[in-house]
């Protein structure tokens, strides 16, 4: 009977490592966005002072492990076997969770996703075992569940996200009011001031965040405990003077080392207490094997009382999860696509935008509007002048090839967003609040960006859109993980045989979300939109104009040859997916045409008339994307109404125009992606025998409708291909006719 026990207890061992790669992907960015956005430390310098603090906060940890063994449900209700249900559930519905927000670049939250798989299983389970006893009802619900814990999580989510965003906005708003932007010619008792408090809070947070609940805690439980003002005022002077000392004889910038000291709090407070939520059920469930053996009672009879004990946890495998939480760190991709979202949202420049705005967020923007023409009014001119002057910022003079090197925020910003993270985090803690270290950390960064005024008429929309997405996604971690977790729990007690199928699918859908997360990444790299960071000569404008070009060529001459092809045979499920690749083609080149502003401002000063020409060529391949856009939809359409098959003679005549087409698009594509740009004149007359032919078919369709067409349907449709067709083309030959235009240009220019 325990054959099947160690299976299970094997595959959660493998869980729990894939759950910690999956969950330090999503949650490197509470510790490192502030030091990666600020640029105040290098790179690596950041990433070896996170590495520590996760590693010493990983051996420290053990207090939170009960979370998983009683926290949520009451285990004496469950037998052994059932309890094992719930681990496996929790564990397979976790990575697969994590792994798609990682996969979309979304901070979640870990601590959350465990809590809701926790209660969504063991309800399902709780469930089951109600329905199988008639001395049962919904109404005893309540004794397999600890539904006060849950109500607390859940309130704790609601009341963290509000309070971190409003007191990180005070907080930075007040900062900035002190420091301003020239913070380096504040006086220094300024500096000292601000690093007594920031070290003091980070301090206070690593001994209470970190180390509470693990047995080193109880050493320094008497000290602590009751004596917690005057522990917090005699660390502020200390640090003070210290910050001071520093300042004065060693010249230290106070910000940087706050910086560095709070990324190191926060990742050890992260490895410390959420590692629950990666190897806590494991460790669970260890445990609840090793006592079940020792019973001799049927796995089905145990019951599993014995998880109310408190059990401390083996050093060894907190050590093994610390050095694989360090490697995750330093090799996660994903970890650097969650780490740009938060950066991306709470960055003080402009640039592009990762989120669309919705008609929520512009509501949003317009009530801020107005509130801030009401705050205009009731403040006197002189007052806002003076607090306007704080928020002015410094312009830095760069040469355009460095622009890249600014940072996402400033050093102040960013010593405010780790002070207050750590702040709240400690006082939820010492209140005994639950709540969620991602969303403080993300919370606070967006109200300090807000305060900031980094959300500007530009970009708040924007800004305020990614939020929004953000925040929803949290909850929706909440609801998914809830029945995710309970259809899962239902199968595995369904049948046994299930667990291997379950895990068959993890590794299925861990394997495709790295494949299409690659086939991204990689997609992205070649994508149209390229954001500058080197200076473009106007050689450079020529490069990557020829680029668009021989890339645009190619993928509309596929996407055309589809759209033929599949109106001929009407296959509706091809015709769907060429639709979408047309759409995501518009969108790159919409994305080119917001990005000119920034291409423009990237120019040399050899080659600035070279933007117009840029421009010029911009809004071609944009008709030109158009054209197929309008072909590929209409067509998709036509079938999906379900109407007539186009006749013989029209699916003829459009494969021969396509086979034109094909040939024209191709010579475009080489000549672009060679550069061999004496070519154009023969292109550009190849486009006379291609207009004949569609000036042709269309005559053809004329005499058609006279004799023995019946179908309006289809005639439509015809002529609408033809028609786009034709300005397809017209579109390619102004874009060839400026291009030659300009490479003649340029080439008597260079002789």
């Amino acid at each position: 009977m325990g054959d099947p026990f160690i299976l299970m207890l094997v595959a959660l061992a493998a869980l729990a490592i894939l759950d910690l790669v999956v969950g330090v992907s999503n949650d490197a960015v509470n510790f490192l966005n502030s030091a990666i956005g600020s640029k105040a430390i290098p790179i690596k310098t950041i990433m070896i002072i996170a590495s520590v603090g996760v590693f010493f906060g990983a051996i420290t940890s053990s207090g939170m492990m009960e979370v998983a063994r009683k926290g949520i449900f009451n285990p004496n209700m469950f037998m052994f076997e059932e309890i094992m249900y719930i681990f496996m559930a929790v564990m397979i519905t976790d990575i697969l969770l994590l792994d798609v927000f990682n996969s979309l670049g979304m901070p979640t939250s870990t601590t959350v996703s465990i809590v809701f798989e926790l209660l969504g299983s063991a309800v399902a389970i709780a469930l089951i075992k109600i329905s199988a006893n008639d001395a049962q009802s919904i109404s005893d619900l309540a004794s397999y569940i600890n539904t006060q814990k849950a109500t607390e999580i859940i309130f704790g989510i609601v009341i963290s996200v509000v309070v971190a965003f409003t007191v990180g906005a005070i907080v930075q708003y007040f900062s900035r009011i002190i420091y301003s932007f020239d913070f380096e010619k504040r006086p220094n008792y300024i500096n000292a001031l601000f690093g007594g408090f920031a070290i003091t809070a980070i301090t206070y947070f690593i001994i209470i965040k970190g180390l509470k609940g693990t047995p080193f805690y109880s050493n320094l439980k008497g000290i602590l405990e009751g004596n917690t003002a005057m522990i917090i005022a005699g660390s502020f002077i200390m640090w003070t003077a210290i910050s001071h000392l520093l300042i004065k004889l060693f010249k230290v910038n106070i910000l940087v080392l706050i910086i560095g000291v709070g990324t190191f709090s926060l990742a050890m407070a992260f490895a410390g207490n959420d590692l629950v939520n990666f190897i806590g059920v494991p460790i669970a469930a260890l445990n609840s094997y090793e006592e079940w053996q020792l019973s001799g009672v049927a796995a089905n009879e145990f019951a599993m009382g014995v998880l109310a004990k408190k059990v401390p946890s083996n050093v060894w495998l907190l050590l093994l999860a610390g050095l694989i939480m360090v490697i995750t760190l330093w090799t996660s991709k994903k970890a650097r696509a969650v780490i740009e979202t938060g950066i991306n949202l709470s960055r003080q420049g402009e640039g592009q935008e990762k989120f669309q705005p919705n008609n929520l967020s512009r509501i949003v923007v317009r009530l801020a509007m107005v509130t801030n023409q009401g705050f205009n009014w009731l403040v006197p001119q002189n007052t806002q002048a003076y607090l306007n002057s704080k928020f002015e910022k410094p312009v830095i003079k760069l040469p355009k090839d460095k622009t890249y090197e600014l940072p996402a925020f400033d050093l102040v910003r960013a010593a405010v967003n780790l002070i207050m993270a750590s702040v709240l985090i400690s006082i939820a803690t010492s209140m005994k609040l639950p709540l969620s270290t991602t969303y403080v950390t993300f919370m606070v960064a967006m109200g300090t960006s807000l305060a900031d005024r980094a959300w500007g008429r530009e970009s708040a929309v924007y800004r305020v859109a990614g939020v929004i997405n953000v925040v929803a996604g949290w909850f929706l971690t909440a609801i998914v993980a809830f029945v995710a977790a309970g259809i899962v729990a239902y199968l595995i007690s369904w049948d046994k045989a299930m667990i291997p199928v379950l895990l068959l699918v993890v590794i299925g859908m861990l394997v495709r979300t790295s494949i299409m997360y690659s086939r991204k990444a990689k997609e992205e790299k070649k994508q149209l939109f390229v954001e500058r960071a080197e200076l473009i000569s106007i050689n450079g404008v020529i490069d990557e104009s020829s680029d668009h070009i021989a890339e645009v060529a190619q993928r509309i001459n596929k996407l055309y040859s589809n759209v033929v092809n599949d109106l001929a045979t009407h296959d509706l499920v091809k015709l769907r997916k060429t639709d979408k690749h047309v759409t995501k083609l518009n969108d790159e080149i919409d994305s080119l045409k917001d990005g000119v502003f920034y291409f423009i401002k990237s120019l040399d000063e050899t080659s600035v008339q070279a933007s117009r020409f840029y421009i010029l060529i911009l809004g071609y391949l944009q008709d030109v994307a158009q054209s197929i856009s309008y072909i590929s939809r209409s067509t998709y359409k036509h079938v999906n109404n379900n109407h007539k098959n186009l006749k013989k003679g029209q699916i003829k005549d459009l494969k021969h125009i396509d086979n034109t087409l094909s040939k024209l698009l191709n010579d475009i594509s080489n000549t672009f992606e060679s550069k061999s740009f004496d070519n154009l004149p023969q292109i550009i007359e190849e486009k006379k025998e291609l207009l004949k032919e569609l000036s042709a078919s269309i005559e053809k369709q004329v005499e058609r409708i006279r004799t023995d067409e019946t179908s309006p349907k289809n005639t439509t449709l015809y002529f609408g291909i033809l028609i786009e067709t034709q300005d397809l083309v017209s579109g390619l030959m102004s874009l060839l006719e400026t291009y030659e235009e300009f490479h003649v240009s340029t080439k008597s220019v260079n002789i």
